[in-house]
């Protein structure tokens, strides 16, 4: 239960006026009561001196029954109990008992000081009257001479505060105490009020009012809290009028994007998308919280987001959408556990890709024929012709070769980069295969004098490859690899990695520059163009090779060292 500050603080004051005012009455009816104490007895002396002498003259007569009467005529004239006794301790007369029934005083304390000659007193309960009592004794003699001893008390009962007092000191109590209850409230109110003042302002200020203020008449700890509060009121209003514009200028940079882009939570829901998007599915609006599988309906969507959300960086996907392409590309937002899509058109992109293509594969098409008669006629020119043009006649056959060659891979090329394009998959014997092809290279490695070696791993199993486009990947390399290759050796390597085979094609030849690594898969890029030209290269072996792995889900590497060789590496799954 929520206990206001006010009511604490108000309970707690009351409390120690309270415990106050009990501790004080308390204090002051114990004072008063030993100041009323010391007051009768010193009264009761008094009176016991004034009788000193009617008492002792009583005595000295002799006469019991006639001091006996006067102490009973005195006692009750002064509604005192007055009692005298003997030195012996034998009570002689009292004016409330009878003197002869009562037994001997001689150890009661206040009797045996009087009898020493001192004045004695004491508070006791009294055996005689079965009450509590104030007792004050003197002696009775003159020069040290004690003839008796003259007692004089009063029941405690009867010493009680003077009439009337009790209801004064009450009302004075109550009083007081309730002009501390009203300074108390005054006070609590002072403590409680700024408070309320400051929570009902941080309320108003957490609902959005960033123009709440407090303002207080005090010059203390709550002042001071006020005007911090006030100057946090307006540094969040600063920060969140920024942060308003930030969302805005954000908002609208996303808006104006041609690209569509989307985020999704955790759960699969929107939470944000732009009018790019929009228009690209073709609907006027997406509610905040639709499921976006149902928004977007395309499966490819859920598998982006499900490799985003197994921790892959970046995944991408082509989508097409109402026969236009889109590259789609998915980011996970860790702190927020939400997915972003992006849809970037590439239709313009696949439409031009689709265009190059039909045109290499045109103009390849049409170049064989007019090429073929090119290299048939050369051919019979070389027979006719005379030593001095023979020269020029092998020149025109080199070159011609040199793009009948070019021909033939951009053809296969553009066949590999047709959509859809597929391979005819077999389980492949990279032994057998292996062992085939090096033999092609023989030859031509012993006219360069380099040792062509091969390296297999016993029980090396079959993949499921297109044995076609595997012979082309193992000529592609081991003939760059002599091409490119003067002195030392190349080798092919085969060995199983996890889940892969792994195809190492290694040469000690001029090796690779770093900063023309990560170029040598483009088409028509060589390495050394003088030395491309020499021996007739097309440079578009490494981007076939390239290609091709890709068509088998596999990848390609190189690791190369300028005047140290090179070693290429392509791994293909099982």
């Amino acid at each position: 239960m929520r206990i206001p500050v006010f009511a604490r603080v108000l309970v707690g004051y009351l409390f120690i006026i309270l415990m106050l005012s009990a501790a004080s009455l308390f204090a002051f009816s114990d004072a008063f009561h030993d100041l009323y104490q010391q007051t009768l007895f010193d009264d009761l002396k008094s009176l016991a001196f004034t009788l000193q002498g009617s008492v002792a003259q009583s005595i000295e007569r002799g006469n019991p029954e006639s001091l006996d009467g006067i102490v009973k005529r005195l006692g009750k004239q002064l509604r005192t109990r007055i009692t005298v006794i003997d030195p012996k301790g034998i009570v002689l007369a009292d004016s409330d008992e009878n003197p002869r029934a009562m037994e001997n005083h001689r150890n009661r304390p206040e009797v045996s000081e009087a009898l020493e000659g001192r004045i004695g007193r004491s508070t006791r309960f009294s055996s005689t009257t079965n009450q509590e009592s104030v007792y004050v004794a003197i002696p009775l003699g003159a020069e040290g001479a004690t003839k008796g001893v003259l007692r004089v008390s009063l029941f405690l009962r009867e010493s009680r505060f003077p009439p009337g007092l009790t209801g004064r000191m009450l009302r004075i109590g109550l009083l007081l105490s309730f002009l501390a209850l009203i300074a108390a409230f005054l006070i609590s109110r002072s403590i409680s009020q700024p408070i309320k003042d400051l929570t009902a302002a941080s309320e108003r200020l957490a609902a959005g009012d960033f123009d709440t203020r407090v303002f207080l008449q005090r010059n203390d700890e709550f002042r001071a809290l006020a005007d911090t509060f006030n100057s946090m009121s307006r540094e969040i209003k600063t920060a969140f009028e920024g942060l308003n514009r930030q969302r805005a200028e954000l908002k609208s940079i996303i808006d104006s994007l041609k690209e569509g882009l989307i985020v999704i939570n955790k759960r699969g829901e929107i939470v944000y998308c732009n009018e790019s998007l929009k228009s690209i599915i073709g609907r006027e609006s997406i509610a905040e919280g639709e499921l976006y599988w149902e928004a977007l309906g395309q499966p490819q969507f859920m598998e982006l987001v499900e490799k985003a959300r197994s921790n892959r960086i970046n995944p991408l996907e082509e989508v097409e959408i109402d026969g236009k392409a889109f590259l789609c590309s998915a980011t996970g937002v860790k702190s927020e556990d939400e997915i972003v899509l992006v849809l970037h058109d590439i239709t313009s992109m696949k439409e031009l890709e689709r265009i190059k293509r039909d045109l290499v594969s045109s103009v390849s098409h049409e170049l064989r024929t007019p090429l073929t008669s090119i290299k048939g006629f050369a051919e019979t020119l070389e027979e006719e012709v005379d030593e001095k043009n023979r020269h020029y006649v092998e020149i025109i056959q080199r070159n011609t070769d040199r793009l009948i060659n070019i021909v033939r891979d951009l053809l296969l090329l553009s066949q590999m980069e047709e959509a859809g394009a597929e391979i005819e998959v077999e389980q492949v014997d990279l032994k057998g295969l292996a062992e085939q092809t090096m033999r092609i290279f023989d030859g031509q490695a012993k006219e360069k004098g380099l040792g062509l070696k091969l390296e297999i791993e016993p029980d090396l199993p079959a993949i499921p490859a297109d044995p076609f486009k595997i012979e082309q990947i193992l000529i592609n390399l081991l003939d760059n690899a002599i091409k490119y290759t003067d002195r030392g050796e190349v080798r092919l390597v085969l060995h199983r990695q996890d889940r892969s085979v792994v195809i190492e094609v290694r040469d000690t030849g001029i090796g690779i520059p770093k900063s023309k690594v990560s170029r040598i898969f483009e088409r028509f890029y060589v390495v050394d163009k003088s030395r491309s030209r020499k021996t007739g290269g097309t440079g578009l072996g490494l981007s076939i090779v390239k290609h091709i792995v890709l068509l088998h889900g596999g990848e390609i590497t190189v690791r190369s060292e300028p005047g140290q060789g090179s070693t290429f590496l392509v791994r293909l799954p099982l």
